[in-house]
């Protein structure tokens, strides 16, 4: 059952507790931005997900407004929970009368709130996010368009140790069941480790493919016996785990669709061409941006690594979902190639032998075009260091996608905290010059009269 947020304007008092609004400053830039969001409709919206019976549930304000501020400000849910305890700001954003003393939820109601929401919910936190920069988004005919991976939560993936992951999971699966193992190798599996240590030493190449291969050998030997005395007993609790650790086992260097970790099996490796980082672990996500206002107005997710060009149609389309609007024309890199036109869209991609063809004016105006579409690079950037996206430590495909979906709509709410604070900055600014003026004014107006009276 969905339990209902008290209204902060109607708000009666009470002697025992202290009001928000009594000593927090009206005007900061956190509580501006809450007033322009529009909670009835997001809570409105998100009574679908839950029962119409039931003990009453957290108000949807509460639970929605403790994940923009997770992601806003790059925090974990632990910390975003204390830190709401702490500090009045967050209360009153996330529709708080009276300052609180206690926690608001348990760091794990927000991931039941995720899995409730879905990425449904998500979508419609981003359109609430794009829905505060309406004005850009109507007078925008363009949308730079670009990918990058969203890194999952694991460890650099090597056959080794997956192997090993595997041996200590068929450990423990025969503990749970009471299971007695021909041999459990620990013992063994001690020394070959310590000979793969030292694998990389010229002198120990050897013995370290040697003490590999030994590796693989057992995690395969455990793999068998479990099998065998599981079908003994009639339990299907090992068939799941057998698939996963059959293919980990007898996949090849050059296998497509590889597994690079037990517990995220969709991760993909993708090649983006980087110095620092030849290869990324995890989603390949496409962003939507607008150029001049730097609003993100479309995430699309892709599992696999496909091409860019392959992107295009999913990442115009959630732009076209989002903002109710189909655009003239998209933006894209070399890595794009072969796509003209979406739909509607014309695609504005550099190609020199072409563009020879062109006009000096046209070849001007495309070059200005192709040029501003490196704004969308910092973009990216600031919402994977700044909005929780460098790393991603939601499980599963759908945790993906609702992380990079929030990713996208806190970057749009802090540009919007931040011209919230460009605007006050200008007003004081304004207020204190005519306040000078004045002061001058007057001054000049009792200097100018002691000088009659002497």
């Amino acid at each position: 059952m969905l339990g209902k947020s008290v209204e902060q304007k109607q708000a009666q008092t009470d002697i025992f507790r202290p009001l928000l609004a009594s000593f927090i400053d009206m005007e900061h830039n956190l509580i501006k931005l809450g007033e322009r969001l529009d909670w009835k409709d997001l809570e409105k919206s998100f009574s679908e997900f839950y029962s119409k019976t039931g003990t009453p549930s957290k108000p949807v304000r509460l639970m929605a407004g403790l994940l923009m501020l997770k992601q806003m400000f790059n925090l974990s849910d632990e910390v975003v929970v204390e830190n709401w305890k702490q500090n009045p700001y967050y209360q009153y954003f996330t529709g708080e009368i009276y300052f609180q003393l206690n926690l608001p939820c348990d760091a794990s109601d927000l991931v039941h709130f995720r899995k409730r929401i879905g990425e449904e919910g998500a979508l419609k936190i981003l359109k609430m996010s794009i829905y505060l920069h309406q004005d850009k988004v109507k007078k925008a005919t363009e949308v730079l368009v670009d990918t990058t991976v969203e890194e999952k939560n694991i460890t650099f993936p090597t056959d080794t140790k997956l192997a090993v992951k595997i041996i200590k999971k068929c450990h423990k699966i025969a503990e749970n069941e009471g299971i007695t193992l021909r041999q459990n190798y620990k013992r063994v599996l001690k020394k070959e480790l310590i000979k793969c240590r030292f694998a990389h030493h010229p002198k120990r190449i050897k013995e370290g493919r040697k003490a590999m291969k030994k590796v693989k050998v057992i995690a395969g030997r455990l793999v068998r016996d479990i099998d065998r005395k599981v079908q003994k007993t009639g339990s299907k609790i090992f068939v799941e785990y057998k698939k996963l650790f059959t293919k980990v086992l007898s996949q090849k260097k050059t296998d497509k669709n590889k597994i690079y970790s037990l517990h995220e099996p969709q991760t993909a490796c993708i090649a983006k061409g980087k110095s620092h980082k030849a290869y990324e672990f995890g989603a390949k996500i496409g962003f939507a941006t607008l150029p001049g206002s730097n609003v993100i107005v479309g995430v699309a997710h892709f599992q696999g690594n496909p091409h860019d060009s392959q992107t295009l149609v999913a990442t115009l389309e959630s732009a076209e979902n989002l903002t109710g609007k189909t655009f003239k024309r998209a933006i894209v890199d070399r890595g794009y190639r072969g796509q003209n036109k979406v739909g509607e869209t014309m695609i504005i991609i550099p190609n020199p032998k072409k563009d020879k063809k062109l006009s000096p004016y046209q070849k001007l105006k495309k070059r200005a075009q192709c040029r501003s579409r490196a704004a969308i690079e910092p973009i990216i950037s600031h919402v994977k260091f700044d909005c929780r996206m460098a790393k991603n430590y939601l499980k599963g495909e759908i945790g993906d996608k609702i992380n990079a979906i929030l990713a996208a709509a806190a970057f749009n709410f802090r540009k919007a905290l931040n011209e919230i604070i460009s605007w006050l900055k200008i007003y004081i600014q304004f207020y204190m010059k005519i306040n000078l003026s004045q002061q001058n004014i007057n001054s000049n107006f009792i200097f100018s009269t002691l000088k009659v009276g002497c």
